[in-house]
């Protein structure tokens, strides 16, 4: 019964391990891709902009924009992950039908990943599903075959 046990405990302490560093990950990911986000242009009005570098309420939207893509980005990440996925079996099954398949890519891998604090201000849509391109979609529909 000694040898369960402490079988048991290893296991809980290797789940917790893995818990501990999947969060950390998460966390290292969060503040690598998130600055560089942030750090795009602003292109709020030059009377809306602080001289000094942001004030309170800009670190606020910040920290509310990163804390939103903590949330978004999984599901959009999964999303686009199955929309590939989709669209490569659905090229397949289609006998290789490539409209078929980028109408399915482009709604599910085009999109909005991160949410900065444009989009929190209604300065930017959050785009979800993809929109395509008007230079990707083709001047006339092809003609059916007889």
């Amino acid at each position: 019964m000694n040898s369960c046990s402490a079988l048991s405990n290893r296991y809980s302490q290797a789940i917790s391990f893995k818990l501990v560093l999947g969060f950390l990950l998460l966390a290292l990911c969060t503040f690598t891709v998130a600055p560089a986000a942030w750090s795009q242009e602003n292109t709020g009005s030059p009377s809306s902009m602080n001289t000094e570098g942001g004030d309170t309420s800009s670190a606020g939207m910040q920290v509310a924009a990163g804390a939103s893509t903590l949330l978004y980005f999984p599901l959009k990440a999964a999303f686009a992950i199955s929309g590939g996925i989709v669209g490569g079996l659905a090229y397949v099954f289609s006998g290789g039908n490539e409209q078929a398949a980028k109408s399915i890519w482009t709604t599910s891998l085009y999109g909005t990943y991160i949410i900065t604090p444009d989009h929190l201000q209604g300065n930017k849509p959050i785009r979800f599903l993809g929109v395509a391109d008007s230079n990707d979609a083709p001047a006339h529909a092809p003609e059916p075959v007889r």
